[in-house]
């Protein structure tokens, strides 16, 4: 029972650190998080060692719902593979579909390591997409293209959402701005 019970806490505290983090960026406090929660914070640190681990595992929360949305979307037999590799291109979980994302650009500077924990989630997040594009050359509905040439067109361009705010000053969600990507590069090879 009691498992069960800090694992309850442990999603709350992990909404909640998501909802300030969209909504202040990194400024966010644990202080503030315990006051969002309605607790103290040593009821916080009987769950995460730091701010850090927090974020850490927020992300981690993010790409395996992210992982579980691209299965769903593989799945759905009714998607062609352009249709697939839009939808998993452009993949925000559901949880995280209100979230605008726009102040992942702070975290490259101000953690590092949490950022560099995103990058490795990310990449980790990419092997789907490449075997959906092997599969639709295979199938010829995806013209032949360099698949490292086109993630690193992908990814240079998810980089440059983290180096820029340009998401801030255009007030651009980043589902949208993904959303956009997906169409304009799977546009591009579509047969």
């Amino acid at each position: 029972m009691q498992n069960t019970d800090n694992d309850n806490l442990r999603i709350r505290i992990l909404d909640a650190a998501a909802e300030l983090f969209d909504s202040t960026g990194i400024r966010f406090t644990v202080d503030d998080l315990a006051r969002s929660l309605g607790m103290s914070k040593k009821t916080i640190y009987t769950v995460f060692r730091d701010k850090r681990s927090i974020m850490t595992e927020t992300i981690d929360r993010f790409f395996d719902d992210a992982t579980a949305e691209e299965a769903r979307i593989l799945s759905d037999t009714t998607l062609s593979v352009p249709e697939q590799l839009r939808e998993v291109i452009g993949n925000v979980p559901p949880r995280y579909a209100g979230n605008k994302l726009t102040q992942l650009f702070v975290l490259k500077e101000k953690y590092p390591a949490v950022y560099r924990h995103w990058q490795h989630r990310r990449e980790e997040y990419w092997n789907g997409i490449a075997a959906l594009l092997e599969r639709g050359i295979a199938q010829g509905v995806i013209r032949p293209v360099s698949i490292p040439v086109f993630k690193t067109m992908f990814q240079a361009t998810i980089e440059q959402f983290f180096q820029q705010d340009v998401l801030v000053r255009n007030n651009i969600s980043y589902r949208d701005a993904l959303m956009e990507v997906a169409d304009v590069l799977v546009n591009g090879i579509v047969l």
